[in-house]
């Protein structure tokens, strides 16, 4: 075992007790979490009806640091709040993604003094063990079918346990970045760009972070399950819609490509609701978000050019979609 990445005999003791497997033969950093808090390990077993699990081993930092930074005692509390509410997504809810939106079974939680312990299946062993750093059409369709099953499962849920509102750049968990944005219309306009996003008739789950790096897809590309539930809450699933977008796509192929894309989330997602059978009227619900995915974007981008203006993602075609809605404001 390879004792550098801090797996301790306490944590492969729970480990083996969990999975009955009689020895961990093998351990392996997937990666280290963002600013120093912990990392995420596949151990290799033996003896066990998994080959492998994961350990997402969160540690609190004994100095906080950030690769943009913005290492302030707000920003550990976020980030202590966020692990808190992953906890809690897998003990109360990620049992009801079932197999459109294939979530990783939670095996084992453990709350410690120096952190939360995560056991979890290893997508790997699932069918999920492809990542994407680019997308085909696909790899797209894998992740909307993803996000309208999703958004189906949770419409109209109280997000009890979770983040009121979910992502991790609405504007009530980062007043340092508004405060840091260049006075101007963007900065004028942030609360009511909030305010519309939280004010639509029709609120469901948000992923909250649903970036393509948190997908896993089959060998084919054609089926996604998804990971990394740090910011999920209530919202719009407008919000996940255009971030995942923003992840996958260059701003040529964002202005080609964002209507098909929004075209056939809908139709995803009425075919999501039907088998759901939620009663909510469909039509409606589109008609609502479909004028809130440009919104949903202008608060993304508000986030943006406090936190880091030069950023990749601000854009022609997001300062385009900014200019469009603080008009229409």
């Amino acid at each position: 075992m390879n004792e550098s990445n801090h797996f301790d005999a306490e944590l492969t003791a729970i480990v083996l007790q969990t999975t009955g497997a009689a020895q961990v033969v093998r351990t392996e950093v997937v990666q280290s979490l963002w600013s120093g808090y912990g990392q995420i390990v596949r151990c290799h077993l033996r003896g066990s009806e998994r080959a492998s699990v994961i350990v997402k081993h969160v540690r609190w930092p004994d100095q906080q640091s950030h690769p943009r930074g913005w290492a302030t005692d707000r920003s550990h509390l976020r980030k202590l709040k966020s692990y808190q509410v992953e906890t809690a997504w897998y003990e109360h809810y990620a049992q009801q993604c079932g197999k459109v939106s294939p979530v990783p079974e939670c095996l084992a939680v453990e709350h410690r003094a120096d952190g939360i312990l995560l056991l979890l299946e290893d997508l790997n062993g699932a069918g999920f063990a492809e990542r994407r750093q680019r997308v085909g059409d696909g790899e797209v369709e894998a992740c909307l079918t993803w996000l309208a099953g999703f958004h189906a499962t949770f419409m109209n849920a109280a997000p009890e346990r979770l983040w009121p509102v979910g992502t991790y750049w609405h504007l009530a968990t980062r007043p340092d970045e508004l405060k840091a944005l260049d006075n101007g219309p963007l900065k004028r306009a942030a609360q009511q760009l909030d305010q519309r996003l939280s004010g639509s008739p029709f609120l469901t789950f948000v992923h909250g972070d649903a970036k393509l790096a948190n997908f896993c897809f089959s060998a084919d590309g054609t089926k996604a399950a998804a990971i990394d539930f740090q910011y999920v809450g209530g919202g719009c699933g407008m919000k996940d819609v255009a971030y995942f977008i923003s992840s996958c796509f260059d701003e040529q192929e964002c202005e080609r490509r964002d209507e098909g894309v929004l075209d056939r989330y809908f139709e995803l997602l009425h075919q999501a609701l039907q088998s759901a059978g939620s009663g909510i009227d469909g039509d409606a619900l589109e008609a609502n978000w479909r004028a809130l995915y440009p919104v949903a974007w202008t608060d993304f981008f508000r986030f943006l050019q406090g936190w880091s203006p030069g950023h990749w993602k601000a854009h022609r075609y997001s300062r385009q979609l900014a200019s469009q809605v603080l008009s229409e404001l």
